[in-house]
This record gives C-alpha cells, sequence and structure tokens, in this order.
C-alpha cells in the first residue's frame, strides 16, 4: 500500500495527537471564505487541505462564511461559493456557521477585554490611529484616550452598538503596547462603527468586528483545533493567540494557528479583488468565464474536480510563497480526460478536399472507434463521401523538412478511412488555397486488413455534406504577458486576444454533446460544451487544454 504522504501540518496535528493536545485526540478544521466574491484555485487548494485533513483523521470539517464586511458581502456568493465546494467533492453536512450568527457573542466578549482592562474606546479618526502607530523602526503614539476608566468605555461602546455614534467616529481597540516589533500587536482595532442591515441575518447592527478579533473568536466558538491560514497571516498569529489567552472562555484547548504558502500561478489573474474589475468593467462574461481562475470559471471551460484535486495533491504544502506553472494544472486535467472521453472529428480550420476519384454522391459509413484507448466507449459511424474537409494547417504547399502531411504527390492515411494523395491545388484570384484535388486507394480502407505500403502522416477529416457547423471557442490566458500588474494597470495588461470564436466544423456525433460534456477534438484537444450557451443538439465549445503542453512532469527517481 502506497505510503500517505506528510508535511509540516500533518506533522504538527500528529505531534499534537501524540501528546494530547485535544480531548480524544481529535481534529477539527474549516474552511472560512468571505463572501465578497467567487472562489479561486488557491481557495480549492485551501478548502481541500482542510477538508481531506479533517476526513485523513476522522475529524470534524466546517464550512463558515466570514461575512463580518458588509458593505462588499452578497448572498449570491454565498450560493455560489457553496456550488463550487461541492462540486470539488467537499461536505460539511450540518456543520454551516456564519461569524454574524456569533455577533451577539462577540460583543460580550470585547465586554470582558473592557472589563479586564485590555480594551478602550478610541475617538482618533483612521487616518490619526494610522500614523500614531508608528514604523518597523519607530515605536506608536499612545492615543490620548487610551487611558478612560473600565466604566466609561463600557459606557461609550454600549453607545457604539446602540446606534449612539456615528459612523467614523470612535473605535474600540485592544490594549496591548504600542511599541511592540510586531506593528499587529499596538493597540489593534476590535470594533468599528458600521450602520448597517447584514445580508444574512437582516438585522441592525451598528458595530462590526475586525477580522483578526473575529478570527480566532469564531474558531474557538466553533472547537476548532487547526486553524490553516495563508503567509499573510503570520504575522497575525500573535494577535490571534493573545484574544484567545486573555478570554476565559478559549484558554483551554485553544484552536492552533499554522500558516502555509498560497498558491500562486505564472500569467495568472488569482485574487478576488482583481476578478472583480474585470467582471465590473464588463472585460469578461462574469465570475464563470471560462478564462478566469475561478473555480466556476475551470468548471465551466470543462476542467474536473478530480484533476484540480490532483493538481493540489501534487504542488503539496510549503512553508514559503512559489509560483507554479499552469501547465502543471493542465497536465492533470489532460490526464484526467484520456480515459474519459470521447475522440471525435472536428475540423478547425477547415480546407476543402475533392476526391476525384471516388463515386459522385455515394456516402460511407465507417465505423470509428469513439476512444481507442477505451474499448467500454464502442464504436460509432462516421459518413465519407467525395468531399471532405481537413485542417489548413495539414497542408503545405512547399513542404519544410520532416512535414509528412499533405503536399503536391505526397500520400497520407485519412484516420479511419483511406489513404488519398494530394494531385493538385486550387486557389483564388489573391494566390489563397481554396482547395485540394486528391485521389484515394480503394484497397486501403482502415479496418479491411490492408498490409501494404505505409504513410508517415495520418490526419483527421470531416465530411463537407454531413459535417456540422459548431461554434467554438478558443481560449488563452487572460494576461498578455507575466508581468506584475495592480488595480491601476490591470486592464492595460488584458490580452484582447485571449477569446477567439471561431466556427468549426465536426462530425455529426458532436451535436450529440449536452451542457458539460468533454470531447477530445482529434489532434486539437480537449473541448468541453460550455453550460451558459449550449443548447440540445447546439452545443456551444470551450478549449479545455490542448493535447500536449510545454510542462513536464518530474521523472520519478528509484530508490
Amino acid at each position: 500500500m502506497e505510503q500517505e504522504k506528510s508535511n509540516f501540518i500533518i506533522n504538527a496535528i500528529q505531534d499534537d495527537i501524540k501528546h494530547h493536545v485535544y480531548t480524544n485526540d481529535r481534529v477539527h478544521t474549516r474552511f472560512p471564505p468571505e463572501p465578497n466574491g467567487f472562489l479561486h484555485i488557491g481557495h480549492a487548494k485551501a478548502s481541500l487541505l482542510n477538508y481531506n485533513l479533517a476526513k485523513r483523521y476522522d475529524g470534524t470539517f466546517n464550512l463558515r462564511f466570514d461575512d463580518t464586511n458588509p458593505e462588499k458581502e452578497d448572498l449570491l456568493y454565498v450560493k455560489a461559493i457553496k456550488e463550487d465546494l461541492t462540486w470539488l467533492g467537499i461536505e460539511w453536512g450540518d456543520n454551516l456557521f456564519f461569524a454574524s450568527s456569533y455577533f451577539d457573542k462577540m460583543i460580550e466578549y470585547a465586554k470582558e477585554l473592557i472589563a479586564k482592562g485590555l480594551a478602550y474606546v478610541d475617538d482618533q479618526d483612521q487616518e490619526t490611529i494610522r500614523k500614531n502607530r508608528g514604523t518597523l523602526t519607530e515605536p506608536g503614539t499612545d492615543s490620548p484616550y487610551r487611558n478612560r476608566s473600565i466604566s466609561e468605555n463600557m459606557s461609550l461602546f454600549s453607545d457604539m452598538i446602540a446606534g449612539k455614534v456615528p459612523e467614523g467616529a470612535k473605535v474600540l481597540r485592544a490594549k496591548i503596547d504600542m511599541s511592540a516589533p510586531n506593528m499587529n500587536m499596538r493597540d489593534p482595532v476590535i470594533y468599528r462603527v458600521r450602520h448597517m442591515i447584514h445580508p444574512n441575518s437582516g438585522e441592525e447592527w451598528f458595530v462590526y468586528p475586525m477580522y483578526d478579533f473575529a478570527h480566532p473568536v469564531e474558531d474557538a466558538i466553533e472547537g476548532i483545533t487547526h486553524s490553516l491560514c495563508t503567509l499573510e497571516f503570520e504575522d497575525h498569529r500573535p494577535i490571534y493567540n493573545w484574544y484567545l489567552e486573555h478570554l476565559d472562555d478559549f484558554k483551554s484547548e485553544p484552536p492552533r494557528q499554522i500558516e502555509f504558502a498560497k498558491l500562486n500561478l505564472s500569467k495568472a489573474i488569482i485574487g478576488k479583488r482583481y476578478i472583480k474589475k474585470l467582471v465590473d468593467e464588463g472585460i469578461v462574461d462574469g465570475w464563470d468565464d471560462p478564462r478566469l481562475m475561478t473555480i466556476s470559471g475551470l468548471r465551466r471551460r470543462g476542467y474536473t474536480p478530480e484533476s484540480i484535486a490532483d493538481f493540489c495533491e501534487a504542488i503539496g504544502i510549503a512553508k514559503s510563497n512559489s509560483t507554479v506553472d499552469p501547465g502543471m494544472l493542465e497536465h492533470f486535467v489532460r490526464n484526467d480526460l484520456k480515459l474519459k472521453a470521447p475522440r471525435l472529428n472536428v475540423v478547425l480550420d477547415p480546407l476543402k478536399v475533392t476526391i476525384t476519384n471516388y463515386p459522385e454522391n455515394e456516402v460511407e459509413w465507417l465505423q470509428i472507434d469513439t476512444n481507442q484507448d477505451v474499448p467500454e466507449m464502442g464504436c460509432h459511424q462516421m459518413p465519407f463521401e467525395r468531399e471532405i474537409y481537413v485542417e489548413r494547417s495539414d497542408f503545405m504547399e512547399v513542404p519544410v523538412k520532416k512535414y509528412f502531411r499533405l503536399f503536391p504527390g505526397n500520400e497520407v492515411r485519412l484516420r479511419g478511412a483511406y489513404f488519398i494523395t494530394c494531385q493538385d491545388v486550387i486557389k483564388d484570384e489573391n494566390g489563397n488555397v481554396t482547395e485540394l484535388l486528391c485521389t484515394y486507394d480503394p484497397e486501403t480502407k482502415s479496418g479491411s486488413g490492408f498490409t501494404g505500403r505505409k504513410v508517415k502522416g495520418t490526419i483527421h477529416w470531416v465530411s463537407a455534406n454531413y459535417g456540422k457547423a459548431v461554434e467554438v471557442h478558443l481560449l488563452k490566458t487572460l494576461l498578455k504577458d507575466d508581468s506584475r500588474y495592480d488595480l491601476d494597470n490591470l486592464l492595460d495588461k488584458i490580452d484582447s486576444e485571449s477569446l477567439k470564436v471561431i466556427t468549426a466544423i465536426a462530425e455529426p456525433k458532436v451535436l450529440d454533446a449536452l451542457s458539460g460534456d468533454k470531447i477530445q477534438f482529434i489532434r486539437n484537444g480537449y473541448f468541453n460544451a460550455d453550460p451558459k450557451y449550449s443548447k440540445p443538439g447546439k452545443p456551444v465549445f470551450n478549449e479545455i487544454v490542448p493535447l500536449k503542453s510545454s510542462w513536464k512532469p518530474p521523472k520519478q527517481t528509484k530508490n
């Protein structure tokens, strides 16, 4: 049996189990998305990590929406996130939670800090607080309101809760150390005033907790044992622990925060605020645009949950940030689809071929393997006749060295059919090739036991009269190059040719594809019937991945 992989997070969990840190050696993880956008490939890694760790140790997994910032949140995102996670195979059962459900408790915990002299109400505005925090080399400056009495702080916080304080007029801050080397410990804000109806609870709240306070409290309320976060939260771990250490309910078996590197893909846009800008500006076709690295976009493009899970497993868990070649993700998609997708003939850039010695008005229905590597898929019939289409790139009037496809005088195999030889080339008045005149050898029919001469080139084809026109979307990465981008220059970095819509000619069976069906277009790549635009009998295809990639998996070394 293959040994299970390990990493520093697994080692930490196993160490906790060894020392019985948590009752019954339990493992309880959570995935805490903020409902302010759709999930992307980085969230797939994080959610699968948390879910699979809980499964590995027969533990518990929570899905919790961190809806502490109602200005940017929407129930639309809640619905989309649940759909994406379900598609990935993640199950949470009854363990669905919302931070907003804990607001009453969070306020009581904030009052506990005030009562212990560990929190105070500050009248300074946001800009002044920021300026007085100091720098990495200089300590911050104490607020003039830092030494208010406990009773005054409690009264002022009660006014904030009751809606008696205007937005921005006051905040509640933790009283820690304005000279702490870690700037997150310099009296961080716990609550700010916002007079808003919460989109999930429907209640009007006048104060909302900051994430650094809400995060550990939510984890502790739910009994989380291991709170897995990306590396940007490493500097926030001291404040995470500080809150738990100073709240009486959480001094026993507090959650443990562990950080890991987030997923970065080269030449890819990852980050909800960037994706949202593209959506809001109409640059893309919604959050599920197939060019996006959102989970819904990858699903619409045709990626499979199995391929994403395999990819996330392969890249592993690291302590330092790095960038992954997107070709690696494509490799796992291709590897998953090769034994799942039927292989059908579709010509993307048609060039007409007339087989001059084939009888006119005759149609021959050939038996073609649907996927020769999967006999269970069986065969299907494909019409062959005098006039066919081949890929324009499969003809070269003056061939380069080692070019084995069609050129004047050369013979090739038509996949599943006959050998043909190019005899003549027809051009228009501008010198463009419009048609090839070829002859076929009736003795060379595939499957007939022909053992004569061999040819080096095999090309795909489609009947001209029985072929069906289909809309195909050829996709490239949205970014022109791999240079850095920000919100100000993002739109300048977008490749206007990242989507190319063409009309291809397909063999009749392709029209049987239903929404979400994957097909290998022979010699061109894998394509998916777009769930958004496909209709019965009229599929619209998105390019998933090409058949080949420049990325190669590392060679396995022998022990």
